[in-house]
């Protein structure tokens, strides 16, 4: 981790889909290596960047987090309360100021532009959380500097929802890191480099 990084990090199924219709989270297939990972990650050493939609979802969780209602699983549980604890910055020009989620910024501005200015400002390392569409335009702008996806072995063809990968440009992937957890589950890390089409593809003017 470096002072002024930027990651994308998504959890999909093998298909690309970052979720599906009818399935526990994470697909029903977490195990205890991946839970002991997880619970290793500090949100608290980033600023987390997510969208209105991803926004509204996870503030939705706090308020069942700690009650009898909760349908959240400990470690769900868990992870909804780093986050409260965690320093957020929500891109959207749709919810209004003050978010009354705890250490929660609203930017209604240009998200590309406010991520660069954060990463010359020296704001410190940023992690998005879920928002396709903001971690679309971030990484089409340059500024992803690792992208880490961790991959669970199934496919989700009729239920999957919420393709991550549509709309994206070519990409090559540099891999710095990957790991395997119980034996099925797979993170895989990579610095990516926009390209402007295939590899050795010429333009004809």
């Amino acid at each position: 981790m470096t002072k002024q990084e930027l990651l994308v990090d998504f959890i999909t199924s093998l298909d690309g889909y970052g979720a599906a219709e009818g399935w526990p989270g994470w697909w029903g297939l977490e195990g205890p290596e991946y839970l002991a990972w997880l619970g290793q990650q500090s949100l608290g050493d980033y600023t987390i960047l997510m969208g209105a939609n991803t926004y509204r979802l996870m503030y939705g969780f706090t308020s069942q987090s700690g009650t009898a209602e909760s349908d959240l699983r400990s470690e769900e549980e868990a992870s909804v309360d780093e986050l409260t604890q965690a320093s957020k910055v929500v891109f959207s020009s749709t919810l209004q100021a003050p978010l009354p989620w705890a250490n929660t910024r609203l930017i209604s501005g240009d998200a590309v532009k406010a991520v660069r200015a954060m990463k010359q400002a020296g704001s410190g390392p940023m992690s998005t959380l879920g928002s396709l569409t903001l971690c679309r335009s971030l990484l089409k702008a340059g500024l992803v500097d690792r992208f880490r996806v961790v991959v669970f072995p199934v496919i989700t063809g009729s239920t999957g929802s919420g393709r991550i990968y549509d709309g994206y440009p070519d990409v090559a992937l540099d891999m710095v890191a990957s790991q395997t957890f119980d034996g099925r589950i797979q993170l895989l890390e990579y610095v990516p480099r926009v390209l402007a089409g295939p590899p050795g593809a010429h333009t004809t003017s």
